[in-house]
């Protein structure tokens, strides 16, 4: 199992050149592992959209796919004491939805495709399972 964080999402949509791009496209293209979109990251990436036509599309493909709620009083739990953890250690994550996507994919084992600094913490010091691309 795969999430996607929106920062790829992102790159993809706007069709900047990344790793992550180029990952993600391969990945839709083989259909070779299950993605899957939480829900917050669906909010993220849709927010974004300034015309209509091109929100209807990225929302067509994202929901396409298997869209998974994030959320909930253990996930909540769960989330505060990664960050607290992080915190104690000298690091601070910039995004509530990173902790909470991050806390996810660890909670869940889900690998995580991203281009987003705050999740390197996580990578190196909680758990989180980075896809290599």
């Amino acid at each position: 199992m795969l999430v996607v964080d929106a920062s790829v999402w992102i790159d993809f949509f706007n069709g900047r050149e990344s790793a992550g791009r180029v990952a993600l496209r391969r990945l839709l293209n083989e259909g070779e592992v299950r993605v899957v979109v939480p829900d917050l990251v669906l909010y993220e990436v849709l927010r974004g959209f300034r015309h209509e036509r091109d929100h209807r599309n990225a929302r067509a493909l994202m929901e396409s796919l298997d869209i998974e709620v994030i959320g909930g009083h253990a996930l909540a739990v769960s989330a505060a004491q990664h960050y607290r953890a992080l915190r104690a250690q000298g690091i601070t994550v910039r995004s509530a939805v990173d902790v909470l996507v991050a806390t996810f994919c660890i909670e869940n084992d889900y690998a995580l495709l991203h281009d987003d600094r705050d999740f390197t913490a996580f990578e190196q010091l909680r758990g989180l399972r980075a896809w290599i691309h």
